[in-house]
């Protein structure tokens, strides 16, 4: 699918991966939608694009209404939908069996609402928007990408929730494809390795150097664009579908 004059939408777009994305799809003339909570980070990212395809709602993707809404008024502003990128998500470090008491459940749950349930959420009805589309010169409707991450195939000590979440985003990428393969709709998966985002800055170096040793080649964090070019290939290339895509430089994850 070309990116140029589509609409595509983007959960988490106001920082890291998904403000990269943002920037990468409004280079190849798409009008792009933010969905975040950080109106102020949004409305920053808008201003230094100065593009008038640019737009933000605010939205909580744990909850079905606001995503209904904001769907809707992509509809109203843009007459359609051509692709969604969920990158909204987060992390929450903590054994089964911590030192004072076991993992707090209402922090799990959180984490699989957070980074499982909203993706599923806007994907569900993002995909209904899109079913209405024409098919394009290639026969497709659109196009969602979700984020997973290696931590969903081989995560480390303290990563229960995250990796429970991611795993469930990789374990609906097929299912999804498969699913939505009759409406003219593909679905890929994105697992980053370590990235230099302002989650990632924000851990110590205990945590960030061990990381780092375990990455190949390129030696060092990914950076953000690097994800945004893979976002815009999965895009472009209409035979990829139903497949999630290791972005790590081929490291490993290591128990601890």
């Amino acid at each position: 699918m070309d990116l140029k004059n589509k609409i595509a939408l983007v959960t988490g777009g106001a920082s890291g991966l998904g403000q990269a994305t943002v920037e990468a799809f409004v280079r190849k003339e798409a009008k792009v939608v933010i969905l975040d909570i950080n109106e102020d980070k949004a409305n920053e990212i808008i201003n230094n694009l100065g593009n008038d395809n640019v737009m933000f709602i605010s939205t909580d993707i744990m909850k079905e209404e606001p995503v209904v809404d904001a769907i809707n008024s992509i509809k109203d502003n843009f007459g359609g939908l051509h692709i969604a990128v969920n990158c909204a998500g987060t992390g929450y470090p903590g054994r089964i069996l911590g030192k004072e008491a076991p993992h707090p459940l209402d922090a799990f749950k959180f984490i699989i609402n957070l980074n499982l349930v909203g993706t599923f959420n806007v994907m569900r009805i993002a995909a209904d928007l899109m079913d209405k589309n024409d098919p394009d010169e290639k026969g497709e409707k659109g196009v969602i990408i979700n984020t997973a991450s290696i931590a969903g195939i081989e995560g480390q000590i303290g990563q229960s929730a995250y990796s429970a979440s991611k795993a469930g985003v990789i374990g609906l990428t097929l299912t999804a494809a498969r699913d939505l393969a009759r409406h003219a709709l593909r679905v890929c998966t994105i697992a980053p390795g370590i990235f230099d985002t302002p989650l990632m800055q924000l851990a110590p170096d205990k945590v960030r150097e061990p990381l780092l040793e375990s990455t190949q080649f390129p030696h060092r964090f990914g950076k953000p664009e690097e994800f945004a070019d893979l976002a815009v290939h999965i895009v472009e290339n209409s035979y990829l579908n139903g497949e999630t895509i290791r972005l790590d430089s081929g490291m490993r994850m290591k128990p601890r």
